[in-house]
């Protein structure tokens, strides 16, 4: 997220974390994000531990304290700008409770990006522009949920961008295939849900 973005132009240099990390911007894009060129010695991950603060939703007013606790209990993948917050309720105990009433619990990855804090800004819904979000969907899921709908069950995705994963792979008739890609699909009211 670059605020105020007039003033990061082309050639604009920032310094962070006391020079451990330093920035050129490259280009602007159109639809206002920035390409920038990072420069660093050591781990670029490390650095941003180090000195990063994690961004959150504009609904969480309070400074966060604990990063551990603005993360799933079953994140496994480094990549994401956010937290998927549809799912920062579940405990392991709660998920184990739910597998325990005999619901399959399947996973995929998601990483969140910085246009999940983008705000609808279109007088119309339908001149929406999306913001893209990759994923990667793994053959055992698929598998799990292809046995649940042909077996008359019912899937549920935890969150928008879980749906909005689901959506993008599901072929016409709904089923789904393993899979890793972008997804940039706007799901509002009228959308023809696959599966």
């Amino acid at each position: 997220l670059c605020k105020p973005g007039k003033r990061a132009k082309p050639g604009t240099h920032f310094t962070f974390g006391e020079g451990l990390l330093s920035a050129e911007v490259i280009a602007v894009q159109d639809d206002g994000n920035r390409i920038v060129h990072f420069n660093y010695s050591g781990n670029f991950f490390a650095i941003l531990d180090q000195i990063g603060q994690m961004p959150l939703p504009p609904y969480i007013k309070k400074k966060l304290e604990d990063q551990e606790r603005y993360q799933t209990v079953y994140s496994r993948e480094v990549g994401s700008a956010a937290a998927p917050t549809a799912g920062l309720h579940f405990t392991k105990e709660l998920l184990q409770k739910v597998k325990d009433m005999g619901v399959k619990v399947e996973f995929v990855t998601l990483h969140v990006g910085l246009g999940t804090f983008r705000p609808v800004t279109a007088d119309k819904v339908t001149d929406h522009k999306m913001h893209s979000e990759h994923y990667m969907l793994p053959k055992g899921t698929a598998d799990s949920i292809n046995e649940t709908k042909k077996a008359g069950g019912r899937v549920i995705a935890v969150g928008t961008t879980s749906c909005r994963t689901l959506e993008s792979v599901a072929a016409k008739e709904g089923c789904i295939k393993e899979s890793s890609g972008w997804t940039d699909i706007f799901i509002y009211p009228g959308f023809q849900f696959k599966v």
